[in-house]
């Protein structure tokens, strides 16, 4: 299955990139640390996003009514921020379906550790904000689940399969990088 295909390849890419936003969040002092996070989410997640909008709703029918960037916006602006001065962020070059399901394996991926992120986050006195990180509620499971039964359908070949997986690859790596260029959170 194509999902556990990407899981294993992935590993390495995941954990170097779940270290830097675990780093990121064991810096936040204060809600405007939090808003410097949720920008290198925004940033990447939006840049993915329109990567993959052409390629997605074909595959993934119930693509809009699941969790994107606007919940981020959302979150960033509650918080009394703007999506003014991102970071850099560049999403893989998305050319087909396979690819797309590659990238937002990502996206859909980090629903899961949502809660775990709140819990971070509370602890260091966040109150607000965590409408993205929160994901699908009690639904989260399920959504990821049917995510993966269209992602397991989709290859027909051995190249599809590396296909999907490239593209995970590189979005695990880019996601990474809006965190090496994105304004520091100021150590207290």
């Amino acid at each position: 299955m194509l999902s556990t295909i990407i899981k294993e390849a992935t590993k390495t890419g995941h954990q170097e990139t779940e270290k830097k936003v675990v780093l990121r969040i064991k810096n936040i002092n204060n809600d405007l640390d939090y808003i410097e996070l949720l920008k290198c989410f925004y940033a990447y997640f939006n840049a993915v996003e329109k990567a993959i909008a052409p390629y997605i709703n074909t595959v993934l029918p119930d693509y809009s009514n699941r969790r994107n960037s606007s919940y981020i916006k959302t979150d960033i602006e509650e918080l009394g921020g703007s999506i003014d001065r991102l970071p850099v962020a560049a999403a893989t070059e998305i050319k087909d379906p396979i690819q797309a399901m590659g990238a937002l394996y990502v996206l859909e991926g980090s629903i899961m550790g949502g809660p775990y992120i709140v819990q971070m986050l509370q602890k260091k006195g966040i109150e607000k904000g965590f409408s993205f990180f929160s994901g699908y509620g009690s639904e989260s499971g399920l959504k990821w689940a049917s995510f993966t039964v269209a992602l397991n359908i989709l290859p027909q070949t051995e190249s599809d399969n590396a296909k999907a997986v490239d593209a995970a690859r590189e979005t695990f790596s880019r996601f990474g990088d809006v965190f090496e260029t994105a304004s520091p959170i100021q150590v207290q």
